[in-house]
């Protein structure tokens, strides 16, 4: 079973993976975007970046069960955590990110990057578009695409400022590793999450630089997937 947004319409798909056949269609509000289906199976969690709520899906019924918010602004790239406690997560307009408490629906912190300031963008019209949750839950990596730049925060309150790391392209997502050694912005370098030292940068067969904000982590054995991680780099 999939959750499908409908290319920022006001409804999610509902998809069979194995007929192809749309099961239900959920209605929102404006603009259906990310997608996380929750790790416990029980909660799927939308969002939309037309409205400044994070909608709760339940997977059994297809309908919407709760709404976390509302956030400063129109939800963009988000995770969550292990026990699905909480969301981080990008809003418009905002250099930095807001949390909320997905039990009781409340819009808990609105952090901003301290030292630098918004400006134009290249790509998504926002000042932060991607934002990661360390595999051991004590960091939160976020992307600043003015400034070209990677801020790192503590996970826990009062969400401490860490370090910025420079990237070569504006960032405008974050994958970690499943064993949480590397991040992988958009903008195609590999960080070492302990030293958050850039060693080294994606590149082709051909040797040319290059970068994607699709990248997903597949583990092999025998030419046969054992491992996958996700898009999203939620708490494990």
């Amino acid at each position: 079973m999939m959750y499908l947004p409908s290319l920022e319409k006001d409804f999610w798909n509902v998809i069979d993976c194995e007929s192809g056949n749309i099961i239900a269609k959920i209605p929102v509000f404006t603009r259906a975007h990310n997608t996380i289906f929750g790790p416990s199976g029980k909660r799927v969690y939308l969002g939309d970046i037309g409205t400044p709520f994070l909608h709760v899906a339940d997977p059994t019924s297809h309908t919407l069960v709760g709404k976390i918010g509302p956030f400063s602004g129109g939800i963009r790239p988000f995770t969550i955590n292990r026990d699905e406690s909480l969301v981080l997560g990008n809003v418009n307009d905002l250099l930095g990110f807001e949390v909320g408490d997905l039990s009781n629906g409340k819009k808990l912190a609105s952090i901003k990057v301290l030292g630098w300031d918004k400006g134009p963008v290249r790509r998504h019209g926002n000042p932060s578009h991607g934002i990661g949750l360390t595999p051991d839950q004590e960091e939160i990596w976020i992307s600043d695409g003015h400034n070209m730049r990677v801020h790192v925060f503590s996970a826990h309150p009062p969400y401490q400022q860490l370090t910025t790391i420079p990237v070569s392209d504006m960032p405008g997502w974050i994958t970690i590793s499943l064993d949480g050694r590397y991040v992988y912005p958009s903008s195609g370098e590999v960080i070492d999450a302990q030293s958050r030292k850039v060693i080294t940068s994606l590149k082709d067969e051909f040797q040319n630089y290059v970068s994607s904000e699709k990248m997903v982590e597949i583990h092999m054995q025998e030419n046969r997937a054992i491992q996958a991680g996700d898009q999203f780099a939620f708490g494990r």
